[in-house]
């Protein structure tokens, strides 16, 4: 029977494309751009994987521990996350004309890597081979609902520190544009419905950012 669920991305797709949206922002990291900009792009960064994280933390990881207790990287992902809070705080009271912010962000850029390595090439392969597309997809649209929860207090904030942190890369600002409005889908109505069995997918306004 169909679902208005198969709709939704799948939450490994959901999950590989919020890594692909922080890396786009960390690609126009460089030690030249103003403080400004570097305090832009930080920012956009540190949202992404707090929201990445929490999202990860309340959906995917309680499924696959479920599924496959034995899976070591599910166990050590949290504490992983944690190291990342603790270096985004640091970060976050540092001024982007401070060497340490640059060493701060790339140390966080390294431990998102080998993160997201582990998380692509062990446990989202594993959830796949799990999890039929009709569940992956279900668990996409519960991220994606969870997700708008998340963004809409900071909503305002990430469009300004977008901005601010593309303004001089015209191709990456529509990258990243790109991948914040994907990751911002939301049910809404179709003009004319009544109730709420006939929504479907449309893009939000608002940045998300995943982590």
């Amino acid at each position: 029977m169909f679902s208005l669920n198969q709709l939704s991305p799948t939450i490994t797709d959901m999950i590989r494309f919020d890594h692909s949206h922080v890396m786009v922002t960390f690609h126009q990291y460089t030690k030249d751009k103003a403080p400004s900009v570097k305090k832009a792009l930080a920012e956009t960064i540190c949202t992404a994987l707090e929201i990445h994280a929490t999202l990860e933390e309340e959906v995917f990881y309680p499924v696959m521990r479920q599924l496959d207790k034995g899976e070591p990287f599910v166990h050590k992902a949290e504490p992983e996350h944690n190291e990342m809070r603790r270096i985004i705080a640091e970060l976050r009271r540092t001024s982007g004309s401070d060497p340490r912010h640059d060493r701060l962000i790339m140390e966080l850029m390294r431990d998102v890597i080998h993160h997201v390595a582990d998380e692509e090439t062990t446990l989202l392969p594993q959830a796949e081979s799990l999890m039929s597309k009709a569940r992956l997809s279900e668990l996409g649209s519960q991220m994606t609902k969870r997700r708008m929860e998340l963004v809409a207090p900071k909503a305002g904030k990430l469009a300004k520190s977008h901005a601010v942190g593309f303004s001089g890369s015209t191709t990456a600002m529509v990258v990243g544009l790109a991948s914040a409005l994907f990751a911002a889908r939301a049910f809404v109505k179709k003009p004319g419905s009544t109730t709420g069995n006939t929504r479907t997918w449309a893009n939000a306004n608002s940045m998300p950012h995943g982590g």
